[in-house]
């Protein structure tokens, strides 16, 4: 059970799992964000650099894209002894779908320096478990596993994991396959049903002050809808040691 199969050098062919919530005959971002995150990192590993961690990974939608066979193409933009900044790209057809730029800094014992982060939340074993299929259609939905403590629409704390390989043969870090189940913040604590609003996320942008653990990735989430058609999903993204960053999704809100 895999998101992808490897094609050739840059090129990746989704499964089922891949299949979209808004339209289930688009691909779901979700296994994108993680696939661009796993090639940042491989890259990474290739060119001899794995002391070096992601700290950010700011992602830009360009639009929505079929399930068909993806390429994908990797720079890097500024090379360094203490910080990188790479940039991948996602492409389907003839058309950019994604890209992300990532941030990596050298990892250094900073032990003694430690503390600020949010406190943690309720563990994944201890929240309940809920069925995102009824909300959400799509093969990406049906491949993860969700507990749900709703407070209010809206607001909620989600934990995600997954039993799929990001690629199919290919072993992906802990970091990549959180990368592929953060955009779950904006479909897990919904203020309104998405058969009467839609509220697609344009981008993802993740900030990291340590690298994830384990299988699980909880979502301390915040949605928001302005006035005039704009919108925010925040949340605290947490592994079961604690928090490890946060991430923001800039929303178009549209009354169906």
């Amino acid at each position: 059970m895999a998101y992808f199969r490897r094609t050739g050098v840059t090129t990746f062919d989704p499964t089922e799992h891949v299949g979209g919530a808004w339209r289930t005959d688009e691909q779901h971002v979700a296994p994108s964000l993680g696939l661009l995150a796993h090639l940042v990192e491989t890259d990474r590993d290739e060119r001899g650099r794995s002391d070096l961690a992601v700290t950010r990974l700011s992602y830009d939608i360009w639009g929505t894209y079929p399930l068909r066979e993806v390429d994908t193409r990797l720079t890097v933009l500024r090379a360094g002894r203490t910080v990188e900044l790479v940039e991948a790209e996602l492409t389907c057809g003839d058309r950019r779908a994604i890209t992300v730029r990532a941030w990596l800094a050298q990892t250094s014992d900073t032990t003694a320096l430690a503390g600020g982060a949010p406190p943690p939340v309720t563990g994944p074993q201890e929240t309940p478990a809920w069925d995102p299929a009824t909300v959400w259609p799509g093969g990406f939905i049906e491949s993860i596993d969700v507990r749900r403590a709703l407070v209010e629409p809206g607001r909620g704390t989600v934990w995600v994991r997954t039993d799929h390989a990001l690629v199919e043969d290919e072993d992906a870090s802990p970091l990549a396959r959180a990368a592929g189940l953060l955009d779950a913040a904006n479909g897990m604590s919904v203020r309104a049903h998405p058969r009467e609003v839609a509220f697609p996320n344009l981008d993802l942008t993740a900030h990291l002050h340590r690298s994830p653990r384990g299988d699980w990735v909880g979502l301390d989430t915040t949605v928001t809808f302005g006035p005039t058609g704009a919108g925010l999903t925040q949340a605290v993204v947490h592994d079961e040691h604690g928090a490890v960053g946060a991430l923001a999704q800039s929303l178009v809100v549209r009354p169906i």
